[in-house]
């Protein structure tokens, strides 16, 4: 199967992230989605910025092309504000986390007249129907198709890093699961999804979506929900690694991240390096460290076996990528991770609100609602 990789400029970025509506009163989640969307779309001057999801307690925002985080983030504070603002005469609020605290996945709906979610659930059935979960997809442009399937394997390295500091799922339907992202775990059991495999060029990636199509198990690219994957017909490298993110900040933050590896991957390969991958079961175990143990995760950092604190890990690759940040404009974003590491991530923070009001999981959602208005 020959697949084109469209042109993309180099390190420009787009930004995906995936917002639940909750019911102002009761903080569960609500079936609105299909009137705040009708609503914002009136008001935008490109209404493609707001759409549905599988399940119509969801919209998602979605970035035009940038070249810097911080147009990105402005974008998607303008928009996230009319969706507030649309959702308010309609006693809904906007939230995000990987899951919510206590709403039951059988009570939610399906978005109607969509053959690609019905079809999804048609063929996951339960566990496709428990999938109330939300994310924030970041993809950064690349400027050589050949460079994808490298960026994708050496990107693996980087999954614990950027699942424990946006773990954001401590929750499930009403159970604290003792994990910091349930998401993590819950989204790999849907056919293709989770960790990719680890190719060698991209016609291998071409033969891997060839037998895929061919055996019936998708329909396109489109249906491969890898946790790190091309996406050729944007000209990225996606990452969907993260849970739903709480703050713009911290979305800033994640997106600045990913924007610098990619850029330094490509970097290398034009300086002639090959990019190193680590072992397919220490990135596996290494996913499961984080979505366990979030902040507190002991990962594995290379292809010896040593182990070190993920967020010590972090602050010094914080500091590795500084000169990468300052060519492409995120230092502050980039640096917000320091900060990320002495607040806390959003289930140690969820976690907090609960244990303070004696383990009302209401305060948690209110706290989320807040939290998300605050910081725009």
């Amino acid at each position: 199967m020959d697949i084109r990789f469209s042109e993309s400029a180099p390190s420009t970025i787009g930004v995906e992230w995936e917002l639940p509506l909750v019911d102002r009163a009761t903080g569960d989640l609500t079936p609105r989605a299909p009137a705040v969307l009708a609503a914002v779309r009136e008001r935008l001057h490109d209404p493609d910025r707001v759409t549905e999801e599988l399940l119509t307690n969801t919209v998602e925002v979605v970035t035009g092309v940038h070249h810097s985080v911080g147009g990105a983030t402005r974008e998607l504070s303008g928009i996230i504000g009319e969706v507030i603002d649309a959702a308010e005469p309609l006693d809904a609020q906007v939230m995000c986390s990987g899951t919510h605290p206590f709403a039951q996945w059988d009570q939610q709906e399906i978005t109607p007249d969509s053959e690609h979610y019905t079809t999804l659930i048609d063929r996951t059935r339960w566990w496709g129907r428990q999938m109330l979960i939300w994310g924030v997809h970041v993809h950064v442009g690349i400027d050589d198709r050949d460079k994808a399937v490298p960026i994708m394997n050496a990107m693996l390295g980087y999954v614990p890093h950027l699942q424990a500091f946006t773990a954001s799922s401590p929750f499930w339907a009403g159970t604290d699961t003792g994990y910091a992202s349930n998401r993590a775990l819950m989204f790999q059991q849907l056919p293709t999804g989770g960790l990719p495999p680890q190719l060698g060029a991209w016609a291998n990636f071409e033969e891997v979506v060839g037998d895929l199509v061919h055996t019936g198990v998708i329909d396109g690219v489109k249906d491969l929900r890898w946790d790190i994957r091309p996406s050729p017909g944007w000209g990225t490298i996606e990452n969907r690694v993260s849970d739903g993110i709480s703050t713009l900040d911290e979305v800033g933050a994640v997106t600045a991240l990913v924007q610098c590896l990619v850029t330094e991957s490509s970097d290398r390969i034009d300086a002639g390096e090959t990019l190193q991958a680590m072992q397919p079961w220490f990135v596996r175990e290494n996913k499961w460290r984080a979505a366990r143990y979030g902040m507190d995760a002991e990962i594995i950092t290379n292809v010896a076996g040593d182990e070190r604190l993920v967020t010590d890990e972090v602050h010094d690759l914080v500091a590795r990528l500084d000169p990468v940040a300052e060519r492409l404009g995120c230092q502050e974003e980039l640096h917000h991770l320091d900060t990320m590491i002495e607040r806390g991530a959003s289930y140690q923070r969820q976690l907090a609100v609960a244990q303070e009001n004696s383990g009302d999981l209401r305060a948690v959602v209110r706290h989320l609602v807040a939290e998300l208005r605050a910081s725009l």
